[in-house]
């Protein structure tokens, strides 16, 4: 029974030999198009942001220049009026409320840059998260490459 079993065991381990080179490059080639394909959507999702962020600076200084063009027509309109009795029944009442509209804008613009600063801060942060993820997964892929290349 003793010759058997060593028949087996050496039958056994023929049955289990170790993987051909070109079985680990096959994987090899599996892995490298997945982590190629995961790499390049991180990229992908970089560059949105990096365009998110430039959008939403170029939105808010068009805010902020459309609410400067607002007041300055507004103080055009009161210097000019300034001079000429503004035909109404109560002038008075019409410059103060030309002149809180004025306030208005100016308080639209201030809550404009402090709400670009929010959204902006958010979207860098998002920035650094898949730039460290993004990082993570390159270095991982050239880890295995060199590791897959070292075994070859």
């Amino acid at each position: 029974m003793e010759l058997d079993t060593k028949n087996i065991l050496k039958q056994g381990f023929s049955e289990f030999e170790m993987p051909k080179n070109h079985e680990i490059t096959s994987s090899e080639g599996a892995f490298g198009e997945v982590g190629k394909s995961k790499i390049e959507a991180l990229k992908k999702s970089i560059s949105e942001i990096h365009e998110m962020i430039q959008g939403r600076e170029k939105l808010s200084r068009k805010i902020h220049e459309e609410g400067e063009n607002l007041k300055s027509e507004i103080k055009g309109y009161l210097s000019e009026n300034e001079k000429m009795q503004i035909v109404s029944s109560d002038p008075t009442r019409e410059k103060n409320d030309l002149r809180h509209k004025k306030i208005e804008i100016s308080e639209l613009q201030m809550n404009e840059k402090i709400g670009c600063w929010k959204d902006i801060a958010l979207l860098k942060k998002e920035l650094r998260e898949y730039e460290r993820e993004l990082t993570e997964k390159e270095d991982r892929l050239k880890m295995f490459t060199k590791i897959l290349g070292d075994e070859e």
